[in-house]
């Protein structure tokens, strides 16, 4: 296809607080999902898909939430709900959409021969297309605006896929979303694809893609779809997912925007809120942003080479295809040191996008003045992980560190010491433990403390430390995910002693298990077992 003049409208589909909470060990309340909503509204996405409500009561409240607030603002988002094509899925999710100015339902239902006969017992390709179909016309007695996803698009007979389609858009359906559920398409074969489906459905409905990254190919595959006439992508921020995650948000619109003299298309995405909408929702799951990710990683606008620099300084084109303020990045002339006052620390985090509330920022205020007494300067990505660790720890906290200490010896066992608030009570507890190592040692002092406030026994089940900058001063960036009777929750600490960031990550999970399970607050979503879709994904 030959590059296009004009440029046709792309809707971008948000599942960040779907698709993109699948990912193992993300389990975003009611509160975290509205702030991620609230943001992806002033980026401007065209649709939120906010949960699958028939997943867990949490989750049905949270999309209700959802549709409740940002759903009714001024030129709000579509708000869209997921549900399996069951009766009992399209009534829950419709129930939780009632509040919102625009609401769509979108029902999906497994059509590959694999998954006919591994999920759905067996079932032939005429049962699977009255089963859809009955889905969409109840669909439609809720809302006009009805997607169906084929799960497993990809790996489908091409003939069975397109009959389901025709029978879908006769029967109601105003998105068809071609769901590439495993990252198993390539860009050439997928774009042939969808030219077919496209020129098949010509006007009935809109044509849509839903890509995995299993291959690393789900933005390639997404920009091929849309030069071969798909009018929909769905993306999550930073690319979040189930295994490799999805199609990323901010590549996809930047490679749009970059690249429209080829693709011929464009998104109506407010690209200057992406690096902050990047940044929350990293801080919000506990899941960082590699340091090379594509336009919101930490080096994507940066240079080392000398030669490059040299070339950035005479002009920015020379090494640089995108603005950094196109994004939402900004360099700042400000050296933060142990000598700042409150008032230029704030000013900073305004310059960098976050917009904090006075707790907030007295909270982060407070651990920049240790860090600066550590260290002799604070650089924006210091800053930008010491406002995440403060954001993911929160005022609503149940434990609150005081003061650790460890030590170890050659001959000796490891051994920590942990002051430990509890903040419901307004008390504070003192715990000592032994470990294998210091971080053992430390998390151990810290279940004893807290133990008492938490369902079960907390198992730290995964562990991984970073630097956020180079130097032997770098803070520590340390992430965990920690099981809670049975339940996984991520945690984060930043900190420039490992084992304090340690023991601040571990704290944090298990803040969250406590919020998680308070009366006011919204429940996890829970897993499938056997046939049960309830956590398939398109």
């Amino acid at each position: 296809m030959p590059p296009s003049t004009t440029h046709r409208p792309v809707t971008v589909f948000d599942t960040t607080l779907r698709d993109g909470e699948q990912a193992p060990g993300i389990s975003l309340d009611t509160v975290g999902k509205l702030e991620i909503a609230e943001q992806l509204a002033r980026l401007r996405v065209d649709v939120i898909e906010a949960g699958f409500p028939v997943a867990s009561v949490g989750d049905f409240e949270a999309v209700k939430a959802v549709a409740d607030s940002v759903g009714t603002e001024p030129g709000a988002p579509v708000i869209a709900a997921l549900a399996r094509c069951a009766p009992d899925d399209v009534t829950r999710a419709a129930e939780s959409l009632k509040g919102a100015q625009r609401s769509r339902l979108h029902v999906f239902l497994s059509t590959s021969a694999i998954h006919r006969t591994a999920i759905l017992r067996g079932a032939s390709e005429d049962d699977v297309v009255a089963t859809a179909v009955a889905a969409v016309r109840q669909a439609r007695t809720y809302t006009d605006d009805v997607e169906f996803s084929p799960q497993d698009a990809t790996r489908t007979d091409v003939d069975f896929l397109l009959r389901i389609l025709d029978e879908v858009v006769a029967a109601g359906a105003t998105t068809v979303n071609v769901a590439d559920t495993v990252g198993y398409a390539v860009p050439y074969d997928f774009g042939r694809l969808i030219a077919r489906i496209v020129e098949r459905v010509a006007g009935g409905a809109s044509v849509s893609v839903h890509c995995h990254n299993d291959l690393g190919l789900a933005v390639a595959n997404s920009l091929e779809a849309v030069r071969n006439g798909a009018e929909q992508v769905e993306v999550a921020v930073n690319g979040l997912g189930e295994r490799a995650g999805n199609c990323s948000l901010e590549e996809v619109v930047m490679a749009l925007a970059t690249r429209a003299d080829l693709l011929g298309a464009s998104t109506g995405v407010h690209t200057p809120e992406i690096a902050r909408t990047s940044k929350l929702v990293a801080a919000l799951t506990g899941y960082p942003v590699q340091f090379n990710k594509a336009v919101v990683g930490r080096n994507a606008f940066a240079h080392e080479s000398g030669i490059h620099q040299h070339g950035v300084l005479a002009d920015r084109l020379t090494y640089e295809i995108m603005r950094a303020e196109d994004v939402g990045v900004a360099g700042s002339q400000i050296v933060l040191g142990k000598h700042s006052g409150r008032h230029a620390f704030g000013k900073q985090l305004a310059d960098m996008g976050y917009n904090l509330d006075a707790a907030q920022i007295g909270r982060a205020f407070t651990r920049f003045k240790e860090l600066a007494d550590r260290k002799a300067e604070i650089t924006d990505a210091d800053l930008d992980a010491i406002v995440a660790d403060e954001v993911s720890a929160g005022a609503a906290d149940a434990f609150e560190l005081v003061s650790l200490q460890v030590s170890a010896g050659t001959s000796s066992a490891p051994t920590a010491t942990v002051r430990v608030r509890l903040v419901d009570d307004d008390d504070v507890v003192d715990q000592a433990a032994l470990g294998d190592g210091m971080v053992d040692a430390a998390c151990g002092a810290i279940r004893r403390a807290a133990g008492p406030k938490l369902d079960g026994d907390a198992t730290l089940v995964s562990f991984n430390v970073a630097a956020v900058t180079p130097g032997i001063d770098a803070l520590g960036d340390v992430t965990v995910s920690v099981d809670v009777a049975g339940r996984r929750y991520s945690g984060r600490g930043v900190s420039t002693d490992i084992v304090e960031a340690s023991a601040r990550a571990f704290l944090n999970a298990l803040n969250k298990s406590v919020r998680l399970r308070r009366p006011d607050a919204a429940a996890a979503p829970s897993e499938p077992t056997g046939t049960d879709q309830i956590r398939s994904t398109p």
